[in-house]
């Protein structure tokens, strides 16, 4: 068995003294594992970080076997992330929500949006706005798609204001209003037509943007069993700092 693909570094794991294991996400493959001989030499340690796409190499005698890893760098952009809490935050939050994925199912369309927001993590309001849509399009791959369309009441587009937390669609301001309590926040960025990701968020509108996604994807781990390892809280403890330095007018 042998394929070469597309992937991005998104960790490793020591094996033995020399090797490492290698976790990415390929653009053809999907999520993937293989052994990477003398990964923890000195020529291949710096290529093997977070964040880096790589062309690999796969082979195995079996294809459910773990098999090896020969690689080539392309872009390497992980030192440049790892200089700034966002970065580093983005990387390890990232990394934890494609391990929701099953291994070796592609996801081509998640693979494009995972290079678009790290090539945009070092700037706040890029990073906030496309990691919460990228958390969105997970959520549709996890079968768990929100529909911010239109209402789930009138069937209107405009206006909408909020989003059921048991059926994941947009609800209007006015259909909602008497349940607004028990609603989440639909921040307007997300509308179609609306703000596009990299205008000036406010903070308020990636707190909403991330308390939407955080609801579906914690009610996801509690169904598989699985604990929330806080890679979020992290990150918005980072983009908080940036937003409090840069934009203090958005905090009263």
């Amino acid at each position: 068995m042998e394929w070469t693909s597309r992937g991005v570094v998104l960790t490793t794991r020591k094996h033995g003294e020399n090797d490492v294991i290698l976790e990415a996400l390929t653009l053809d493959h999907g999520r993937h594992l293989g052994l990477v001989r003398g990964g923890r030499s000195q020529r291949n340690r710096p290529v093997l970080q977070p964040g880096n796409e790589l062309d690999l190499t796969w082979k195995a005698r079996l294809s459910d076997h773990l098999g090896i890893f020969a690689l080539e760098p392309q872009t390497l952009r992980a030192g440049q992330l790892m200089t700034n809490g966002i970065g580093l935050a983005g990387l390890q939050h990232l990394s934890f929500l494609l391990k929701l994925l099953p291994e070796r199912h592609p996801y081509p369309h998640l693979y494009d949006a995972l290079n678009v927001v790290l090539e945009h993590l070092d700037a706040p309001d890029a990073a906030a706005a496309l990691l919460i849509r990228f958390e969105l399009e997970l959520l549709r791959d996890l079968g768990m798609g929100l529909d911010l369309t239109r209402c789930a009441a009138t069937g209107q587009s405009d206006d909408l204001a909020y989003v059921s937390p048991k059926s994941g669609r947009a609800v209007s301001r006015e259909a909602g209003k008497p349940y607004h309590d028990r609603m989440l926040p639909l921040p307007s960025f997300l509308l179609e037509g609306q703000r596009q990701a990299g205008s000036e968020l406010t903070w308020t509108d990636v707190t909403e943007g991330f308390t939407l996604t955080s609801f579906f994807i914690s009610s996801h781990l509690q169904e598989r069993g699985n604990p929330d390892p806080g890679t979020r809280d992290q990150l918005l403890g980072a983009l908080e700092r940036r937003y409090r330095k840069d934009y203090p007018w958005n905090f009263g």
